[in-house]
């Protein structure tokens, strides 16, 4: 199964990897795991957990529209988060 490569436009350029692979024949597509960056790599809502999470989510519907893809679409998602703290971070 050949696999298509994507790098949005609209998404920061990886200098070692691909931020959308799509394996071509199927309805596969694997994403890589976003991060609070623009377009220009730069972080997004330094020390705030809800500004970093609205950035990532919309680099992930960016991905998601580079392969013709939806959010409605996803099946799984996994989150990592860093220095999480469950008393300042559960509302969000």
């Amino acid at each position: 199964m050949p696999l298509q490569c994507i790098n949005p436009k609209d998404l920061p350029v990886p200098q070692t990897y691909s931020q959308v692979v799509v394996a071509t024949g199927s309805k596969l597509v694997f994403i890589s795991g976003q991060e609070p960056e623009d377009l220009d790599g730069k972080l997004v809502g330094r020390g705030d957990l809800a500004t970093q999470a609205r950035q990532v989510f919309a680099n992930l519907g960016r991905a998601l529209a580079a392969a013709g893809a939806a959010p409605s679409q996803v099946s799984r998602i996994t989150i990592y988060v860093v220095n999480y703290n469950r008393d300042e971070c559960l509302p969000i």
